[in-house]
């Protein structure tokens, strides 16, 4: 049974793991200096991004990373910015269950919408995606400072 919840301080390991394994996913194999402290202590604070983990026989093996923001036409929005499962649970509906407690939490904290960016050849993640979000087909630009 998948188990769904906050993060733990005896989660650290196993979450700093997960998210090294996104980041890699990413191309981003190396973080700079106390990036993964500084996330881990602003999911722990709650006060402006949050965490959930997915645990399955007590093992985390699956993150989510999101928050709330404003939005000029909309009531607030809430960004799903980062989800990575284990390699060997992926297909289990883990990732699906970790979406569907963010939208749950999204909608208790007065959000009207749950989005996320996936980069266009991310095939696997895509099929779920597919089945439970509509795909606006928005373009994204970023642009470094």
């Amino acid at each position: 049974m998948i188990v769904i919840g906050p993060l733990e301080p005896a989660d650290r390991p196993g979450w700093e793991r997960l998210f090294e394994g996104y980041n890699a996913f990413y191309g981003r194999e190396t973080m700079p200096d106390g990036f993964y402290d500084r996330a881990w202590a602003e999911f722990r604070s709650g006060a402006r991004m949050h965490a959930l983990g997915a645990k399955l026989g007590g093992e985390l093996v699956g993150i989510v990373h999101f928050f709330a923001h404003p939005s000029t036409t909309s009531s607030d929005l809430c960004y799903l910015q980062d989800l990575f499962t284990a390699t060997e649970v992926r297909g289990k509906g883990v990732a699906r269950q970790l979406i569907s407690a963010v939208k749950a939490w999204a909608g208790e904290h007065g959000c009207g919408r749950v989005y996320w960016h996936t980069k266009d050849d991310n095939h696997a993640a895509r099929l779920l995606y597919d089945k439970v979000a509509e795909n606006r087909g928005f373009i994204v630009y970023t642009m470094p400072i």
